[in-house]
């Protein structure tokens, strides 16, 4: 499904009905908006995880402006493609819909992309989940990380990858990296989805916005339950850039996981445990 969102028109889908059934009636179930990684990528190598809670909450993807099928109007236009623009679209996503209080999850990108929101509307969410993210990026650490999970060859792909990313370079960044973000091979249901290395290149290469960025600012000021996942081996957004969101935080709201035997994305080396704590806090933050 598509919407039209602050100049762009923006790819969607949905899991589960708002209304539940209660004892006495008809409920509200709480809103999830799940928010995908990258950037370039879409929003289905989620749903074999997510799909889950619509038990629970009304499951909600979408695609950022430039991502997945989201590349129609503005969203095709590289000067929208900033944290800014993806955090304000999620607002105004949100107020096109009529979604109120959204629990919104961001995994890898798409935590920064609800870092940013959360900082310039840090009133509008019920809740927040940031994911195997950071609010800084530091090249040194990602390239250290791939050569002690996979020796020098690694070191040597990523390096490229995150540096000049020719297609052969993400051949190799394919073959070669991305088996060490987990120790639990991807669910095949989860592969299939849409890539565009474009906007991937616009956001992280050596000029782009990833290794300029410091998110921390203004989530000081977040009243809402947030919690942070991170992996224990998780090469591209180590634990330690998990702890500095974390660090920022309200005592009071903030509560942090750091899951022993998982690398980036904590549901896929340990779905059950990720399923657990993500029911808890979708229970408590829903009142």
């Amino acid at each position: 499904m598509y919407v039209d969102v602050n100049g762009a028109r923006l790819f969607f889908d949905s899991v589960g009905a708002h209304l539940g059934f209660g004892e006495t009636g008809p409920r509200p179930k709480p809103t999830l908006i799940v928010l995908h990684g990258g950037p370039g990528f879409d929003h289905w190598g989620l749903r074999h995880f997510f799909d889950r809670f619509a038990d629970i909450a009304q499951v909600v993807y979408l695609d950022h402006r430039g991502n997945g099928r989201s590349l129609g109007g503005k969203g095709g236009d590289p000067t929208t493609w900033t944290l800014a623009q993806w955090g304000d679209d999620i607002r105004s996503f949100c107020e096109v819909l009529g979604i109120e209080r959204p629990i919104v999850f961001g995994q890898s990108f798409g935590g920064m992309v609800a870092q940013s929101y959360a900082r310039r509307h840090p009133q509008h969410a019920g809740a927040l989940v940031f994911s195997s993210t950071a609010a800084t990026m530091r090249l040194d650490d990602v390239l250290e990380a791939f050569e002690a999970l996979g020796g020098a060859e690694a070191r040597h792909a990523a390096a490229q990858f995150w540096t000049r990313a020719s297609d052969d370079d993400i051949a190799a960044y394919l073959k070669i990296c991305m088996p060490l973000y987990n120790k639990t091979a991807r669910d095949p249901a989860s592969q299939g989805g849409l890539f565009n290395w474009t906007v991937f290149r616009h956001f992280s290469l050596p000029a782009g916005e990833i290794w300029k960025m410091d998110l921390r600012p203004g989530l000081e000021a977040l009243a809402m339950p947030v919690l942070v996942l991170t992996g224990e081996t998780d090469p591209v957004t180590p634990p330690a850039r998990a702890q500095d969101i974390f660090d920022v935080l309200r005592p009071d709201i903030r509560t942090m996981l750091q899951m022993p035997g998982t690398g980036h994305g904590t549901f896929r080396d340990a779905p059950d445990a990720t399923e657990r704590a993500l029911r808890s806090f979708i229970a408590g933050a829903a009142g």
